[in-house]
Formats: C-alpha cells, structure tokens, sequence
C-alpha cells in the first residue's frame, strides 16, 4: 500500500489554513512551511473598443512532501538520511543528517529545507505518527473546504478516477512519481494553453523549487 495526497483544485480558496496548521502543529518558525499555497495567474483583461474583454485566471495550488515513488532526495543523500519509513513515508533520520542540502537542490518541489537553527534537513512528513493512529494529517483536517484527502492511493483513485499528478506550475509528475493526485479546475486546464505565472513568489520563494522566469 502507498499512501498518497489527493488535491482538489475546484475546492481550493488559498486561505492558507493548512499552511496554519502544519507550522502550528509542527511548531516552525517565522517564514518556514512544509507545506505551501502557490497563487497562479495568467491571462489578460484589455478592451476591444466597444467592451471589456477578458481571458484571465487565478487559482490556488497546496503543496506539500509528495512522499514520492522515486523520490530525487533519496538518491543524493550521501549518509542515508533521507529515507522512506515504515509506512513508506518519505523521512529524515536526524541523527544521521549533515545538512549538506544536497536533498533541497535535487527534489523538484523542494519539500525538504534546511532548519536554521539545527542546520539540518527537515520536511513534511506526512504526519506519519498521526498516520500510524488512524488519524489524517493535520493540513488534511484542518482544510474547511475538504479540498485535502490522505489514504491509500488505490482507494483515491478509485474515488477520484479524473485526477492526474499534474499541475501547473508544478513540476511534471514523470521526474520523481509523486505519491500526489490532483483534481484539475477549468483555470488549471485553462493554464495548459495559455501558460501564466506565480502570483505571489516573493511569499513563498525560500520553499519552492519553480522559476517565475
């Protein structure tokens, strides 16, 4: 069984409530998040003459570890760190982290971060000890417009079959198989056409591995 992240794009508002609980749960500090709320755009509003016309979007993207199938950090960690734990949750064994960063630069969605203070890898981690209770993770409750789910992959696909890894402006899925499923909003489907940009980088920049170039 692999667990996996369900994300549905046509419910999410970006209030950021997830982003709210993980840090309070997990207790960071100031600016640092495991998980994120990436605000998309693109299009544009211009007159014709005679009338307003516009073919802009916006949406909101919550991402988190996707605890990935081929995960990019496991592969560079050098002393065995970053590993996949009992529940096949992508993890980071403390004691043997040297915070090279080495895992920050190779994984796509830079989930992992170096703490400051410890100088160390750290990352969402699924909340496995809430996992291992029967419990969802916390960004998972928290979410008041149920736009999370956490399960077995096979039962949300199941539940979800027109879901698909992607997303823009994420990475493709083809890069690390991401344990992630995502409902795609017409804005998003919109966004395959017509390519726009993130709407609030400066905000999240320090946590993201995605160019607004």
């Amino acid at each position: 069984m692999a667990f996996a992240f369900y994300f549905d794009n046509t419910r999410c508002t970006g209030c950021r409530t997830c982003e709210m609980a993980c840090i309070d749960y997990k207790d960071l500090t100031v600016g640092r998040r495991f998980r994120r709320v990436i605000d998309y755009e693109g299009g544009t509003t211009r007159s014709d003459g005679s009338a307003v016309v516009s073919d802009a979007y916006a949406y909101h993207v919550s991402i988190a570890c996707n605890h990935c199938a081929n995960p990019a950090c496991m592969k560079v960690c050098p002393t065995g760190a970053m590993h996949k734990d009992k529940l096949g949750l992508v993890s980071v064994h403390i004691e043997r982290c040297i915070g090279c960063g080495y895992c920050t630069i190779a994984c796509p969605y830079h989930a992992p971060s170096i703490d400051p203070d410890l100088q160390q890898s750290s990352k969402c981690n699924g909340c496995a000890e809430r996992v291992e209770a029967g419990q969802a993770p916390v960004c998972v409750e928290a979410c008041p417009l149920r736009a999370l789910e956490f399960g077995d992959e096979g039962e949300l696909l199941q539940a979800h079959p027109e879901c698909s890894s992607d997303i823009l402006p994420l990475p493709d899925s083809s890069y690390t198989s991401p344990h992630l499923l995502v409902k795609q909003s017409e804005a998003a489907l919109r966004a395959l056409a017509q390519p726009g940009e993130l709407a609030n980088y400066p905000e999240i920049q320090n946590n993201i591995g995605i160019s607004n170039d």
